[in-house]
């Protein structure tokens, strides 16, 4: 019989979103987790399933019951022929990305961050870059679903095709997500380069830019027209890489923090801390060749506030020019380095962001130097009134103030996806405050 915790505190990687479970339990089998759900109905209680917990957002927060899936994150079966994988949902795609390369395989794209789980990773839409390539859950070829009323349902885009399209992007609402199968590719490098640019410049050859480098993505220095591009592309070069260079960034985000800090007592600042590292870090060409996940990974050195719309890619000048002069009329409003902005290939789930359009990522970061919150609600309301007025919809893992009557207008299936919801789930086990202000 499975055991649940009392007293245990759940905390997100930024510690920016955090509750207490009345019950956490980790389960290590599915008749355990049978058995959790069982209790939920007898007790009347919600359940929230958590992976890694880097979501910067309280998705995963729940007053009720906890399930915790990190013991459940086993590879299950690699299919060298068809180069597919099916894991447990609990698994780390850190784990995951080395157990591939003992096959030779890699997954195409991946997130920035690796540690989080398989079943978390696809539900919250999680993206990379590259207009070739769509969201990381476009890469499920199936996966398996057990309801709030205890039956297993398996889905593929030939089994269950609809169920298939929800679950992909499931917000953790359709059930605890099983297992899942990921189409993967042979094992390979990448180069990484970067270059200095100017926001008008690479607004200006958006599409050459877009041709040219297939992980293409920019950075853009808020309060300045200074940009960082960024070229990640297939090589059969060998691995390189220069410890000064690593030395020069680590040291160089060390000394950001301590500004940054510095900055919350005089905000002016923060225009020209934006420019002194774009001095320091970025001015400069850097190539750097390594295994693909080391190349799309980054380590997160800071705790941060962060919000990542995606728009339609048409739209990508219009909106990030309005961004930029909202800023310049609005001398109080500070916005940290960097907005990050990338690009991914439409798709047919009825939850993704980039349902039925390709679509721009523009990412916006508040940090938190030594743990210290700053003002960030002027910036946040501005952008996010920017990226509704071009058509935007918020990714699923980070925190926002949209409401269902937002998702009606900004998802043609979202519909779809409430009566699927509704009937697996009809009392509703799988919601939590977050959930709620998304479906009611």
């Amino acid at each position: 019989m499975v055991h649940g915790q009392s007293g245990v505190r759940f905390q997100n990687w930024a510690r920016s979103y955090g509750s207490s479970p009345e019950m956490y339990f980790q389960p290590a089998t599915v008749d355990e987790i049978k058995e959790i759900l069982d209790l939920a109905r007898q007790r009347n209680k919600k359940v929230k399933v958590v992976g890694g917990g880097h979501s910067p957002s309280d998705i995963a927060c729940t007053d009720d019951f906890m399930i915790q899936m990190g013991r459940m994150n086993k590879v299950l079966k690699v299919d060298k022929a068809k180069k597919q994988v099916t894991v447990e949902a609990g698994i780390l795609l850190s784990d995951l990305n080395v157990e591939l390369t003992k096959h030779g395989l890699a997954l195409p794209i991946l997130g920035a961050v690796s540690d989080v789980a398989a079943g978390g990773v696809i539900g919250t839409g999680t993206h990379n870059t590259g207009i070739r390539h769509g969201i990381l859950a476009t890469q499920v070829v199936a996966l398996t679903l057990l309801t709030a009323s205890g039956e297993i349902l398996t889905c593929s885009e030939s089994v269950n095709p609809e169920l298939h399209r929800a679950a992909c992007v499931h917000l953790g609402c359709l059930g605890v997500i099983l297992t899942v199968t990921f189409q993967c590719v042979p094992e390979f490098y990448l180069q990484e380069a970067t270059f200095p640019s100017t926001l008008k410049e690479v607004l200006d050859n958006l599409n050459n830019h877009l041709n040219k480098s297939e992980y293409f993505r920019f950075l853009w220095f808020p309060h300045t027209e200074n940009v960082s591009i960024i070229y990640q592309d297939h090589t059969d070069k060998p691995s390189s890489s220069s410890s000064s260079w690593f030395w020069d960034y680590a040291i160089g985000y060390y000394l950001l923090e301590f500004l940054l800090w510095v900055s919350t007592f005089l905000p002016g600042l923060v225009g020209w801390i934006n420019r002194f590292f774009f001095w320091l870090l970025f001015t400069g060409k850097t190539e750097h060749i390594d295994l693909s996940y080391k190349v799309f990974n980054y380590e997160c050195r800071f705790k941060q506030h962060v919000q990542d719309w995606a728009i339609p890619i048409e739209k990508t000048k219009e909106a990030l020019l309005e961004l930029k002069g909202t800023l310049e009329s609005n001398p109080k409003v500070v916005a940290h380095y960097p907005v990050e902005v990338r690009f991914a290939r439409g798709d047919n789930f009825l939850l993704s962001p980039c349902c039925q359009r390709d679509s721009c990522y523009v990412n916006i970061i508040m940090y938190r130097p030594y743990g210290k919150d700053v003002p960030r609600l002027d910036y946040w309301l501005a952008y996010e009134g920017i990226m509704k007025k071009y058509g935007g919809r918020p990714h699923w893992a980070k925190a926002h103030t949209c409401t269902r009557r937002d998702f009606e207008k900004m998802y043609p299936c979202f519909q779809k996806f409430c009566t699927i919801r509704e009937q697996l789930d009809p009392r509703g086990m799988f919601l939590n405050a977050y959930l709620e202000k998304v479906f009611y």
